[in-house]
């Protein structure tokens, strides 16, 4: 095993060394630049890339792409070392990237990733997701864009099983690159070993139940959204959910088109 895993990065050190330049990653995500997700994608990347840090300055989950027009954005820097930076920002993850695009960057970057997400962001959560918020912009700003989520929402989540995957899959990206307006979506199951790899399409799923009401003991009522997960297709097996429940890694490429084509002649006929 040891062996294996010097050949496979020598081989991604060997791809470093026929570019021109070291790779230039921009990295941002939802759960903050103190996040253990996130600093543990510095940890495996910085050996291999020059890295560029944005990160919200506290938790953002659920900010999907959210941008922030009614107060000013801060940035603060926290790192600076050879080949890395580390800002955090008062705003949004897509916040975090436009100001390091348009402010930040030393070059154009060669990929965005987000996360690695602290919970899952597969099938209908992409949608609310800051994670994949991060790896939308990317891909709207012309980057290739991955957005990386484990399914543990444990702040001291175990994030070893994920790095020779990432590293793949990072210069894979590079390498290969993405169509325009698409990006990538990848969640990772709770495990110590994976079972493989899926390229699979987003299940089809809705919350339910997703209010709880209090009442204030000064008076009033206030809510917590929770929720259930509703499956719509659970004998699907083609999905992210049925991957990650059998042990896969999901991959599920993502378009940022939102037109639904099938009905552009339907409506065609009837308008």
């Amino acid at each position: 095993m040891l062996f294996c895993f010097s050949l496979y990065f020598l081989y991604q050190y060997s791809f470093i060394l026929n570019m021109a330049t070291r790779p230039y990653l921009l990295i941002s995500n939802d759960d903050g630049y103190f996040a253990g997700g996130i600093n543990f994608l510095i940890e495996t990347l910085a050996p291999m890339a020059d890295l560029l840090v944005v990160a919200p300055d506290g938790p953002r989950s659920g900010q999907s792409c959210a941008i922030t027009p009614i107060h000013p954005l801060r940035i603060k820097e926290v790192r600076n070392e050879p080949g890395l930076k580390v800002y955090k920002c008062n705003g949004t993850p897509v916040d975090c990237v436009k100001v390091a695009l348009n402010e930040l960057v030393e070059r154009r970057p060669d990929l965005v990733i987000g996360g690695i997400n602290h919970g899952d962001n597969s099938s209908v959560n992409s949608h609310y997701s800051g994670t994949m918020g991060v790896a939308t912009e990317g891909a709207l700003q012309g980057l290739p864009s991955i957005a990386f989520s484990l399914c543990n929402h444990s702040e001291n989540a175990d994030f070893s099983p994920l790095r020779p995957y990432i590293v793949d899959l990072v210069f894979k990206a590079i390498g290969v690159g993405l169509p325009p307006f698409t990006c990538l979506n990848v969640n990772f199951p709770k495990l110590e070993k994976f079972a493989g790899v899926k390229v699979c399409r987003m299940a089809k799923s809705h919350w339910t139940q997703e209010t709880a009401r209090r009442e204030h003991p000064w008076g009033g009522d206030y809510y917590w959204l929770v929720g259930h997960c509703e499956e719509l297709e659970p004998e699907a097996t083609d999905t992210d959910r049925w991957a990650l429940a059998n042990g896969y890694v999901a991959i599920t490429p993502t378009t940022l088109d939102n037109t639904a084509y099938g009905l552009i002649d339907v409506l065609s006929g009837v308008l």
